[in-house]
């Protein structure tokens, strides 16, 4: 027997095609629903659809808002360490050398600068001392206690030494660290030293005076002589920083956010290339037109010799008639091979590349600055226990 014919639907086609059309909306809508990453994953694809790992991208994150340099930063507790240096300081300078605290107004205009300043306690007469701007170290860092053999060292040979708090550093207040600019406007602040010297000294003469510094410090000292008219005769730089580009692609995240927090910079040097090239003294190196001293660890986990090697090869091309530079190799120390100190009782634990790199030191001082002359040029004999 033949099957029978189906039945044939009483509805319209109209309302069959409808009927079908929703049907499969919904079965549209439900499986998107299911193949879709939830809101949480979807932040983690990039434009691309890249998928990323949270953990390495949080890893890799730096912020470019000024407000996010004071996350986990204890301004109290940097007052109180502060005030404990100072506080040695003048323990140990007494009936040594004068220490003060002052403060002067920045060139820029908008920051009262605070400074230590140590000099003899019988200065010479007019014009009889040259000085030293002793730019301290660190990002964000504090003028220590570590300094105090050599800068005691400094004023028995016949320097007045002016140590700045220049903005960015702790221990000052809120406002004076979010004033933080790396190679920028900090470099304005510790020339401003040389203002206060020459209004207030009238025993600094003004035609000798250099900056000093170490790390960091060297840093500013490079480029405060690298950014014509500047007042200064010289200029130390004891393992400096040198290349900020090399340096944040060679550090990564954990030490960018240093910088590209900063107000004036607000991103890495992809970000900001121009303002990076002109806060590298590696870069700036033909604008040099006085002498310089630099010297290098090649065993230096700080500021790397992969960077700092840059400098004195620039130095050594560009600049040989101005540039001292010397590379230590292997030193004890590595980025401190210079400034061992102990901490208890400040006095330094010499080495032989320690010893090396000071008598170096003092001899370019003292040939580009005469602290062994008072102020008509007359050689002094002995002046507070060093004989000439």
């Amino acid at each position: 027997m033949l099957n029978a014919p189906r039945a044939q639907s009483r509805r319209p086609l109209s309302v069959r095609t409808e009927s079908m059309t929703a049907g499969l909306a919904l079965l549209l809508v439900v499986c998107s629903l299911m193949a879709a990453p939830t809101l949480e994953a979807q932040e983690w694809i990039t434009p691309r659809g890249v998928v990323m790992d949270p953990d390495r991208a949080r890893m890799l994150y730096v912020s470019n808002n000024p407000e996010d340099m004071f996350l986990g930063r204890d301004l109290e507790a940097d007052m109180e360490r502060r005030q404990a240096q100072e506080d040695r300081y003048r323990a140990v300078a007494e009936g040594v050398l004068d220490f003060q605290m002052v403060s002067f107004r920045s060139r820029i205009g908008d920051l009262d600068i605070p400074a230590y300043l140590y000099q003899p306690l019988e200065p010479r007469g007019e014009g009889g001392h040259p000085a030293l701007i002793w730019v301290h170290g660190g990002v964000r860092g504090m003028w220590t206690a570590s300094y105090w053999p050599f800068v005691k060292e400094a004023v028995a040979r016949g320097y007045v030494v002016i140590a700045p708090e220049y903005r960015g550093g702790i221990g000052w207040g809120r406002d004076h660290h979010f004033a933080f600019d790396y190679g920028g406007y900090e470099v304005d602040d510790n020339v401003s030293a040389y203002d206060w010297l020459v209004e207030n000294l009238p025993h600094v003469d003004p035609n000798r005076v250099a900056m000093i510094g170490w790390s960091h410090g060297g840093y500013n000292a490079l480029l405060a002589v690298s950014r014509p008219p500047h007042p200064l005769a010289a200029a130390v730089a004891i393992v400096p920083v040198s290349n900020l580009i090399f340096r944040l692609s060679f550090k990564g995240p954990g030490y960018q956010h240093h910088f590209a927090t900063g107000p004036r910079l607000q991103g890495l040097p992809f970000e900001r290339p121009e303002e990076y090239v002109y806060r590298s003294p590696v870069y700036q190196v033909d604008h040099i037109e006085v002498p310089v001293l630099v010297h290098l660890a090649d065993n230096d986990r700080d500021v790397n010799f992969e960077e700092a090697e840059m400098l004195v090869h620039a130095l050594q091309v560009k600049k040989p008639h101005l540039a001292e530079t010397k590379i230590y190799h292997d030193p004890q120390g590595g980025h401190s091979f210079d400034r061992l100190v102990d901490g208890e009782t400040l006095t330094p634990r010499w080495t032989p590349h320690m010893r090396d790199s000071w008598n170096r030191i003092w001899a370019f001082l003292e040939w580009n600055l005469r602290p062994y002359e008072d102020g008509r040029g007359h050689v002094v004999e002995e002046y507070n226990g060093f004989r000439r």
